[in-house]
């Protein structure tokens, strides 16, 4: 454990931190860069530039000050890094070159403020988080290596079929190379796909699983990004027949499908977020018979609404499953067919469901992220019930 003198500087400094949080991670991410330019491909250039990985980083670090006499509270916040971490392949000699590159840009933003004491608390704060961090990232990787058909690191996956699921997804179904099967995931999860890169060597980006567990391949379906490196390689560059490097399965956001529950479950998505909610509900279908499932998405419209089908089939074939979608941005055959035009609302959701206890999860942009979130807690939703998976710093959403 900390001791208490280190605890009463951290807490200290949290106020400093919060106004210099974002000048300071970003001097540190140029610094890190600069002096050990090895580790710049476990980072995304396309959240470096746009500052989202340095605002995230700036959140972690204020939330770890001002809760470092209680960090039971930030048990989940530790399980998404360690999970992230893994999917990279962060590990125990990595820590020492971001806690020096810390430490000095803490020195260098600082000035007179970081004084001797305040460095060396923070260095001793930083290496008990880290002892926490490696030690159950060291268990993740037990886990996947030592899963049936499992592997540790990354490994070769060839491109079976390559198939449009609308204007803007392709999904890709990954079959492993020297290997009959793939490992059982938790519908939610993601993988990690390498690919090289002209200046960092190689570059990684997750993808969820948008099949179910059980399955004899991985399937991702990928959204061509606007200056997206990979997705834009993964369109453009990789036929089927090809092969890319995956790592395994990871991630925090999860349905565990061997667990009951007597109240409904409601999957809320947009855009390309419904990937991971597509896994869950193809496995929820088949452990859960029975069990009322909302399925609600929203999309600018038709042209790239993907699994439309898909889930219509679903739904035809399980009466306990009713199926929900909004656009906004209908085309005019849309408005021909009758859809239903506007965004997802809370009288969306009640009509669906006016008790309003459901398990809920829920993924896609980020601002139907927010008003899907506040819209939960004006309901009172206990956190227990409520699951997501957010892209960009939760300090985002928290104070939207």
């Amino acid at each position: 454990m900390l001791n208490p003198r280190t605890i009463e500087i951290v807490k200290a400094t949290a106020p400093v931190l919060q106004q210099h949080g974002e000048p300071l991670t970003r001097h540190f991410y140029q610094r890190m860069f600069r002096h050990n330019p090895e580790v710049a491909p476990l980072f995304n250039p396309t959240n470096q530039a746009s500052g989202t990985q340095q605002r995230a980083l700036a959140g972690a670090i204020c939330a770890f000050a001002a809760n470092v006499d209680n960090l039971e509270v930030l048990g989940s916040a530790v399980e998404l890094i360690a999970q992230k971490h893994a999917s990279l392949r962060i590990l125990p000699e990595h820590y020492p070159i971001v806690g020096s590159n810390l430490l000095a840009s803490i020195r260098e933003v600082l000035g007179e403020a970081a004084t001797d004491d305040v460095i060396n608390a923070w260095g001793e704060a930083y290496g008990f988080l880290a002892d926490i961090l490696i030690g159950r990232e060291k268990q993740i990787y037990a886990e996947q290596a030592g899963a049936e058909h499992g592997w540790e690191g990354f490994r070769s996956f060839r491109v079976a079929r390559k198939v449009r699921e609308s204007a803007v997804i392709t999904s890709f179904h990954l079959e492993p190379v020297g290997s009959t099967g793939v490992p059982t995931f938790k519908p939610g999860q993601y993988i990690t796909v390498r690919v090289p890169h002209p200046q960092n060597g190689t570059t990684m980006r997750n993808y969820s699983l948008s099949s179910a567990p059980g399955e004899s391949a991985f399937r991702i379906s990928v959204k061509r990004e606007d200056r997206g490196f990979v997705s834009g390689y993964l369109h453009d560059e990789i036929a089927e027949g090809a092969e890319i490097e995956l790592g395994p399965p990871s991630g925090e956001f999860f349905i565990d499908p061997t667990e009951h529950h007597e109240r409904p479950l409601m999957l809320i998505s947009a855009g390309v977020g419904i990937t991971p909610l597509l896994s869950m509900l193809q496995s929820t279908l088949r452990n859960q018979p029975g069990r009322p499932i909302y399925f609600v998405h929203g999309a600018l419209n038709s042209s790239v609404h993907a699994f439309r089908d898909l889930v219509a089939g679903l739904a035809r074939q399980h009466e306990n499953l009713t199926v929900r979608c909004r656009y906004s941005a209908p085309i005019e055959e849309d408005r021909a067919a009758g859809a239903d035009e506007g965004f997802i609302d809370a009288e969306l959701l009640e009509s669906l469901l006016p008790t309003r206890d459901a398990d809920y999860y829920f993924c896609g942009p980020k601002p139907f992220m927010i008003g899907i979130y506040h819209q939960l807690l004006q309901w009172g939703i206990p956190a227990s019930q409520v699951h997501f998976e957010f892209f960009g710093p939760r300090q985002e959403l928290e104070a939207a």
